[in-house]
């Protein structure tokens, strides 16, 4: 039997009454605007610095638009996210698909990844060889690109609560990196003409680069894996159920994120009297909500199994 996530029995599946968890599965709070704003801009000055950089013959601007370029992808496709992230459980999707975000701060963290290696290749290609570069040119549209990063990196930073967003601004702090990097190699160019400031400059960004995107692949990762959420003690967890007064022993016991910062638990709790069972979940509930912010609780309460020989 299929039903249509808007109907009765759907609504009635996917319900939370009171003493149930607050979290409805689906995203709150996000603001498509931000995203969609900082994905405009970035895309129009990405074209516009690749222009720049293809006449001065320019690496660090040449990388910087190929970073923005990525930029503006990456937005869009958090933009993507949010949305989708937003729609709520479904009979095929009981969670609701909260983890949109996580996958998108994964596959933009792979596609920087990408682009470091590019550049860094280049920039060697290019100390061995060195090319001509036009300082004057470089230090003027990386000077602009820097204020538009800056715009956008703002824009972002109102957004603290998303991976998705924090992926997105970790791309965005790479092009603000790389304006810095190209603005530093114009000058040095412009009163010096010594050409390997553009690819080392260029290297530098992208080895500065490298230590946030990988923070991002593994926070998504964990994620993704549905790992135990960073800021709780799984053995501690367990601890503490069985220290509740009337549980014996916990087994089977799993704890994730449902969606970012929505922490779900599910386990089995061996208790000595089932009539009992209403008063200690309330206790256990307690315990999980005061000490380790988990609202999302399922348990199973099971008698003590007879060892054999008894």
């Amino acid at each position: 039997m299929r039903e249509h996530p808007g109907t009765p029995l759907a609504r009635e599946l996917h319900a939370h009454r009171a003493g149930d968890a607050a979290h409805r599965h689906e995203l709150t709070g996000r603001n498509p605007k931000v995203l969609a704003a900082a994905a405009g801009l970035t895309l129009v000055f990405a074209a516009v610095e690749a222009f720049a950089g293809l006449v001065s013959n320019s690496l660090a601007l040449i990388s910087d638009a190929g970073h923005m370029l990525t930029d503006s992808a990456s937005l869009v496709f958090a933009l993507l996210a949010q949305f989708i992230a937003r729609r709520p459980p479904s009979p095929k999707n009981s969670f609701g698909l909260g983890r949109a975000e996580a996958l998108a701060a994964f596959i933009n963290a792979l596609a920087m990844l990408v682009l470091i290696g590019w550049i860094a290749y280049e920039a060697f290609v290019r100390l061995r060889e060195p090319l001509p570069v036009q300082g004057q040119t470089v230090f003027v549209v990386a000077a602009i690109g820097l204020a538009i990063n800056l715009a956008v990196a703002w824009l972002l930073s109102q957004d603290k609560n998303s991976v998705n967003t924090r992926a997105a601004l970790v791309h965005v702090m790479g092009d603000l990196l790389g304006s810095v990097a190209a603005i530093a190699a114009g000058v040095v160019i412009y009163f010096t003409g010594w050409l390997p400031a553009d690819p080392l400059l260029s290297i530098a960004v992208s080895l500065l680069l490298l230590k946030s995107t990988i923070g991002i692949l593994r926070e998504s990762y964990h994620f993704l894996m549905e790992g135990v959420p960073r800021h709780i003690d799984y053995l501690q967890v367990g601890s503490d159920l069985a220290a509740v007064e009337g549980v014996r022993s916990v087994h089977d016991l799993h704890v994730w994120e449902m969606t970012p910062g929505e922490p779900a638990l599910i386990g089995h709790v061996e208790i000595g009297d089932l009539q009992r069972w209403p008063e200690i979940l309330r206790d256990i509930r307690h315990v999980l909500l005061t000490r380790h912010h988990i609202d999302h609780v399922t348990l199973q309460p099971e008698l003590p199994r007879m060892v054999e020989g008894e």
